[in-house]
């Protein structure tokens, strides 16, 4: 069954929120959405752009870093995950899980 969407005057009507400051906060979101996450000419990441394209925290990202579970160089005071260790990383930790299903 197929619902029909409410027209946005209505909407910002029931929220009690100007119409046009409800289509800035909708154009916004979409450009969010819709921007690529960082620069992907970057070959050195900081930890919170990997831990982004990741999904996880920065805390946790740290914690692989610590264990050498995904590689990282000091530039002076400076950390940087290379580019590609991103997708190698997840790669392994999908071996490794398919692993631990199949035991």
């Amino acid at each position: 069954m197929h619902q029909q969407a409410l027209p946005l005057a209505q909407i910002a009507q029931l929220l009690d929120v100007p119409e046009d400051a409800l289509r800035a906060l909708m154009a916004d979101r979409h450009a969010a959405q819709t921007s690529p996450q960082g620069d992907a000419t970057l070959v050195g990441l900081t930890v919170a752009e990997a831990a982004r394209r990741i999904g996880i925290s920065r805390t946790k990202l740290y914690e692989y870093v610590a264990t050498g579970d995904i590689p990282s160089v000091k530039i002076g005071r400076l950390r940087r995950i290379p580019a590609e260790a991103v997708p190698e990383f997840l790669a392994r930790r999908r071996g490794q899980d398919e692993y631990a299903i199949a035991a």
